[in-house]
């Protein structure tokens, strides 16, 4: 759970990041719209345990976007190449906010 609940934060920072400071048009559109999935799917994922890896695939794509795209300042590329990089790995921890599910032993 508290992975979700970090990945959930870095969403939200990466949207408000990409209004925070200057990005390129295209660099504006893929932090915001990243940062906003980013933030859902880790919400969803708190309840739906394998929909964490929507937000790992939604890392590799903001990791590569991050060097393909322009960017106006370093310090943007790096606060996205950054944010890919703990979201990933955050997305890769198990919970859920139920926690594990207790196992039934038959006698």
């Amino acid at each position: 759970m508290p992975a979700r609940t970090l990945n959930v934060l870095l969403g939200v920072w990466l949207f408000i990041s990409a209004f925070a400071w200057p990005h390129t048009l295209a660099s504006f559109t893929n932090t915001w719209i990243v940062g906003l999935l980013v933030a859902i799917f880790a919400l969803i994922a708190m309840r739906a345990p394998a929909t964490r890896f929507v937000d790992t695939a939604l890392a590799i794509w903001l990791f590569v976007a991050t060097f393909l795209l322009p960017h106006s300042s370093v310090g943007t590329l790096w606060n996205n190449a950054l944010c890919a990089i703990a979201i990933f790995l955050l997305s890769l921890v198990p919970g859920t906010l139920a926690g594990p599910v207790p196992r039934r032993v038959e006698a």
